[in-house]
């Protein structure tokens, strides 16, 4: 006898959807009303995040999954109004929107007409067509956020930015990743640089502004002076910073992770002076800064040696300047030289005689280490990662 799947017990049904990833299951979602059951079953949700296509769905899903405990929702496209999602889970804590572009100001402002106390995280990144308009009402509704994720949101202006400093007092993360518009008066208002109009977001713990061209030093100036909780600062592809603004940021005592990747005004002297300050960082990303040599690793080694991750990628640094530096580095855990085509194996030998906790080291494109050079790395005791990439030998020398 026949057995069509429809028909099948409820909980077998939610054993072959578990199966499907969250595309298809969308999809079988839309057949019928078992299998839409089925899709959503409460052994389909792992944990308490749910993954929706929102297009045809029916508005009583959303009661549904709250009762189900599910808290945090991502859309993967958005077809019907966000208000659903909104009104049926008034208790959401996350809402992921990553993606979805033809999101507008006007089914944003839609969806949030009231305060939702119990929302902490909203990724807007990729929506391009979100605007300062959507950060005035997130900043009216949404008192409690603690992360924002803005990345890709090209229409942001540094009015927008004062919306934020205005009303997310809460905020601890702030991604504004290619907000292009963005320049040193935003900054401003996010460090409570313009109390009279804004405090700030004072909290901020985790900010990148990388790619935020329109950036200077004095950017870094109002992040030293009024951002003071910080600890995470990604400010990779901001061409317009430059050393003198390192002096800003040097005595900046929570910071614990400074990205300066392809900075290109960055050189030894601005590692000098955050070497010369009182920093106590663990990670430092100075990669592709094509004025880093030698003399920073020596700075490095002299002021910033409590590292546990170092990238100098495409730096212009040689066994000499490694000599300079392990020594001292007795916590690093993660070093990044790929690239680097000075290296050769007597740097490798000065890393496998020094850093002896090391776990991770990048040798993608060391034209002129060898065989033996590899030898000595891999002999380190705590090595789990060796990436070798465009690693070039003879054929006689090529190690598996």
């Amino acid at each position: 006898m026949e057995t069509h799947i429809s028909c099948l017990f409820p909980e077998i049904l939610a054993m072959i959807f578990s199966y499907l990833d969250v595309r298809d299951k969308g999809r079988v979602a839309q057949v019928c009303i078992a299998w839409k059951d089925a899709s959503y079953h409460k052994s389909v949700w792992r944990g308490v995040e749910a993954k929706l296509h929102l297009r045809r769905a029916n508005p009583s899903l959303f009661p549904s999954l709250q009762a189900r405990g599910i808290r945090r929702v991502q859309i993967l496209s958005l077809r019907r109004s966000l208000s659903y999602v909104i009104q049926g889970m008034p208790n959401i804590e996350s809402l992921n929107l990553s993606g979805c572009y033809n999101l507008t100001d006007n089914g944003l402002g839609h969806a949030f007409v009231q305060e939702i106390p119990s929302l902490r995280v909203l990724n807007l990144s990729l929506c391009k067509q979100i605007t300062d308009s959507s950060l005035g009402r997130i900043a009216q509704y949404l008192k409690n956020l603690e992360v924002l994720e803005l990345g890709g949101c090209s229409n942001i202006t540094n009015t927008g930015l004062l919306l934020i400093a205005w009303g997310l007092h809460r905020l601890k993360s702030l991604n504004l990743r290619s907000c292009r518009h963005v320049s040193d008066v935003g900054i401003g208002h996010l460090a409570g640089m313009t109390r009279s109009a804004a405090e700030g977001c004072l909290n901020l713990e985790y900010l990148t502004l990388q790619d935020c061209q329109k950036l200077t030093d004095l950017s870094l100036k109002h992040i030293s002076k009024g951002l003071t909780k910080l600890r995470v600062l990604n400010l990779s592809f901001c061409g317009g910073i430059s050393d003198a603004g390192m002096i800003h940021l040097s005595h900046m005592a929570s910071l614990w992770s400074l990205n300066l990747r392809s900075c290109d005004n960055i050189s030894d002297t601005g590692t000098m002076h955050l070497a010369m300050g009182t920093l106590r960082l663990s990670g430092l990303d100075v990669s592709f800064c094509d004025k880093i040599g030698d003399q920073s690793l020596a700075y490095i080694a002299q002021g910033l040696y409590q590292l546990k991750s170092l990238s100098l990628c495409s730096c212009h640094i040689s066994d000499d300047g490694i000599n300079r530096m392990v020594r001292q580095m007795h916590e690093l855990r993660t070093l990044n030289i790929g690239q680097c085509v000075r290296i050769t194996d007597k740097g490798l030998e000065l890393i496998a005689d020094h850093l002896t906790q090391l776990a991770g080291i990048d040798l993608y494109g060391c034209t002129k280490i060898t065989k033996r050079g590899l030898e000595r790395i891999t002999q380190l005791p705590c090595l789990k990662v060796l990436n070798l990439g465009l690693w070039q030998m003879t054929e006689s020398e090529k190690v598996r």
